[in-house]
Formats: C-alpha cells, structure tokens, sequence
C-alpha cells in the first residue's frame, strides 16, 4: 500500500522544506542551493525571500555574494531569471538551452529568418567579452550587420543562444541599474559542466517535494522528466486526489497539525510557482500576482500556511490585503511580522501599517519605526 498525504501534510512538507515553519540558521548561499534557486525576475525579491526564511539576515549578505560573483542571475527555470551560487549557474545552465532556444523560436524565429544564426553569435560574443551590454544595446550594434532586420529580435536571438548573466549592479540592495548581460563564463572565471538533470530534481524535491512529475516539469520548465524521475531512488506517496507523488525517502514530512505561522513572501516567490497542482497552498487556484517592479515593495502572505493575502509598500504604508477576514488571533500575529518586514526593507523610515477588509476598506492601523 502507497501512502496517503493529506493536502494539510503536503503543506507542511513543503513549508518545512522552504524554512517556512521555523526561519533557519544558515548561510544565505546555502540557502540558495537548498531552494534550488531563487525566483529573481524582479531583482530584489531574493532578499526579501531570504529575509522571510532566516535568521539575522540582512541584505549586505547577499550583495556581497552578489559582488563577490559567488552567486549569479541568469535564465533558467521556466526560461525566466534565477539567483543561484556560481556553482549551480555552471552546473545546470547547459540543461536549459533547448528550452530557452525553443522560447526565441516560439517568439521571434520569423524576424530572424534570413539571419545566420552561427554568425550573429559569432558577432555577439566578442562585443558581450568587450563589456556587459543591455539587449537594446546590444541589438542595435548587431543591427548594423543586419539593418533589415528588427534590432530587437537581434538582441533576444543572442541574449536567448549565448550562455549568459545579469550583473551588478542590478540586483544589488540599495543600488540599481539596467539589465546589462556577460558571458557567464567569464563572469564566473569557469567553464559550464555537463552534468545530468538528475540533481536538478532531487533539488526540487528537496525544497518542494513531495510532488508529481507534472510538479517538477512545471517548475523547471523541462519535459519527458518520468523516466528520469522513476529510475531515481525516491519514495512514493498518493495524494488525496490519487495522483503518485515522489519524495527524496529521508526529507521532513511533517504531521498536518504542525504550527505553520505567518510569513511575508516577495513578489515571483517561487513557493507559490512550482507545482503543477498548487492547491496545497492555493487551494482556491488563485491566479499568482506578477506585478512589474524591483521584488520589495510588494508581495504575498501566508496564514496558516495558505496563500491567504498580499501586501504592497507605498508612502510610506505597509498595506495588507487579506483575502478574507482575519480572526484576532491571525491578525495580530501577522502586524507583528508585519513591524519586522517594513523594519527589514527600510530600518530608518516609520511605516504606517495598514490591515484592510476583504473589501478592500482600510482597517486596523499601527504605526512603526
């Protein structure tokens, strides 16, 4: 007989797994690598996300791994931009190139038709080694071998081939700057690895788990993972609904009424993006807000484990919009998170902070320094 793990004890599992039960004590790059990378679309949200998941963090951590180049952004899972160690950047970059190609010919491959693609890498890479270039930037450079041709389909169809990275000082704390891309080999002094997608997934299943193969290629982005995944030496459940789930056999599983308390998440946080089937923390099947920004002054939040609200900073006002009304108990464990993340992202500002209704009107307000 195959197990049976309730919804409420996938939650937990998954909670545990992120150091969203208990905040941990470990390094930010070992984070990292635990979390099998962090969504960082909007640049910032990293830190927001560690912030929310250890001990004493504080954000210089991270940007001295930043610039110290021991950690990295690049696309890779879901061919959107990751924070990961340097490590993990050459490790895993080569198993995302047939999914980051197929995403250029998805989009652009009819405005780059007549454009040997050998050549425009060639052209491109000596002009990335010269110094890091914007894709604008650098698509109006190769428009001059090809001025017929949309600069901006030029740019993606290097920036989409080469293996490459964002640096600093974008995604720096207290400091910003475009998204200016190199070669992530130089970047990092390495070359890429070959290595198997094997680790990938028992990374995920270290930070998500447990979860379907339909989970892990969600997450990743990758496809035809089964006969990897079932070959693996993992552990089997059922989930309520009957789907086969897999698990890495000595992860934490905790039991359905382990405390779980409340947790502020950035915006693109990964928790809410990478299963298939998210109802174990989104059991409304709520589309996940992805809002432009720079990852912190925005994002969501947990009660009891669950998706249950976002909040965004503006003026000067930390508000929060739960999705239904809060019990006491809720809401004043939650201000008290609250007075820690508006402490986080601007120590020396006061904040109002402001808890609405589910309709929307602005309830209870403390103010905090």
């Amino acid at each position: 007989m195959t197990d049976v793990l309730s919804r409420r004890r996938l939650n937990r599992a998954t909670l545990a797994r992120q150091y969203l039960l208990e905040r941990a004590s470990v390094r930010p790059v070992d984070a990292i690598e635990h979390l099998g990378g962090m969504q960082s679309q909007a640049p910032l949200a990293p830190y927001v996300g560690l912030w929310t998941r250890l001990h004493h963090f504080v954000p210089d951590e991270l940007s001295t791994l930043t610039d110290q180049r021991q950690v990295v952004r690049l696309h890779l899972m879901r061919n959107t931009v990751h924070l990961v160690s340097a490590r993990d950047a050459l490790d895993w970059r080569a198993l995302f190139h047939p999914l980051h190609a197929a995403g250029f010919a998805t989009n652009f491959r009819r405005a780059t038709e007549k454009v040997d693609r050998n050549l425009l890498l060639s052209q491109a890479r000596p002009l990335l080694e010269q110094r890091p270039r914007t894709r604008a930037e650098l698509g109006r450079l190769l428009a001059r071998h090809w001025p017929h041709v949309d600069p901006n389909a030029l740019g993606y169809a290097a920036t989409h081939h080469l293996a490459l990275c964002q640096v600093p000082p974008r995604g720096m704390w207290g400091r910003t700057g475009p998204a200016a891309w190199a070669p992530v080999e130089s970047w990092l002094g390495a070359p890429l690895r070959s290595t198997p997608v094997d680790d990938l997934i028992l990374r995920y299943l270290g930070a998500f788990g447990p979860a379907s193969v339909a989970d892990i290629q969600a997450w990743s982005g990758l496809t035809r993972l089964r006969d990897v995944v079932e070959r693996l030496p993992l552990r089997t459940f059922r989930a309520e609904t009957g789907q086969l789930l897999y698990d890495l056999p000595d992860a934490p599983r905790p039991s359905a009424d382990t405390a779980a308390p409340p947790r502020f998440l950035p915006e693109y946080d990964n928790l809410l993006l990478s299963h298939r089937d998210r109802t174990r923390l989104n059991p409304d099947n709520r589309p996940v807000p992805l809002p432009p920004g720079r990852g912190a002054s925005t994002g969501t939040f947990l009660i009891d484990g669950m998706w249950h609200g976002t909040w965004h900073i503006r003026d000067q006002t930390l508000h929060i919009q739960p999705f239904t009304t809060l019990t006491n108990a809720d809401h004043d464990a939650l201000l008290t998170e609250a007075v820690q993340l508006a402490g986080f992202i601007a120590p020396h500002t006061t904040h109002d902070i402001v808890v609405d209704k589910p309709d929307r009107l602005p309830d209870r307000k403390a103010s905090v320094r």
